[in-house]
């Protein structure tokens, strides 16, 4: 579970806030969507919860624990996919996978079982003993998310996730995504990709200018219409 309380990020020595009070959460088994425009303080939200940026105003609780009191052991809990996969280019994709799985201590059966998986279900099998510098964008795309499920977390948090994806690895991105969370894991992603999240999301909080402007059940916030209608309204 991913616990946001009064959440505030602010640049320019306090004068610009990022992102401004912002409350929610996301629960256990939940698929939710962030949406908002470019700038809207989704990126600078979901570094906040991964531990990558400080911030002085509010919390952020990883399965009851402060990511600001307690880093590492939430960080332990989670996987994240950045919206651009900046990863070691001069290591094969192997051996960053292996890398990752280090860091979190994942016992040698569980990452080899995953890593078999994963890296068969987005095509990869036979690129591992290739250098990640080889890489197209969507290749190095596939590797990061291979990492990331790679160490069995509980939270899975990605930013842009289907960005550079072929439509074979959209779709199994999305059955990832459903598998977690029947399996009581929680996932949260950002996206622009709106027909997408109106399918796949159980909830959906839209964030304008660092502020929550709407934040429920995908029912209740689209009503009647459709979701990017909403947002289009929203963003007016």
């Amino acid at each position: 579970m991913i616990e946001i309380k009064k959440f505030s990020k602010a640049y320019n020595g306090g004068k610009k806030k990022a992102v401004d009070n912002l409350s929610f959460n996301v629960n256990d088994g939940e698929i939710f969507a962030f949406i908002g425009h470019n700038g809207a303080g989704k990126t600078t939200t979901i570094k906040a919860i991964m531990g990558i940026l400080d911030f002085s105003e509010g919390d952020i609780l990883i399965n009851g624990k402060s990511i600001k009191k307690d880093p590492i052991a939430c960080k332990m809990q989670m996987a994240y996919v950045p919206d651009n996969p900046d990863l070691y280019e001069n290591m094969k994709a192997i051996k960053f996978i292996d890398f990752v799985c280090d860091m979190y201590g994942t016992p040698l059966d569980v990452r080899e079982a995953n890593i078999k998986k994963y890296s068969k279900m987005f095509g990869m099998e036979k690129h591992l003993n290739e250098e990640i510098s080889s890489f197209s964008h969507g290749m190095k795309q596939k590797i990061a998310l291979i990492a990331a499920l790679s160490h069995d977390p509980d939270i899975l948090v990605m930013d842009e996730p289907f960005v550079g994806l072929d439509p074979k690895a959209v779709y199994d991105v999305k059955e990832v995504m459903k598998e977690f969370a029947r399996s009581g894991k929680t996932i949260l992603f950002s996206t622009h990709i709106l027909d997408v999240a109106e399918k796949l999301c159980d909830k959906v909080a839209i964030i304008k200018q660092g502020k929550l402007v709407a934040c429920g059940s995908m029912k209740e916030i689209k009503k009647d219409r459709s979701l990017e209608e909403v947002f289009l309204e929203v963003e007016k």
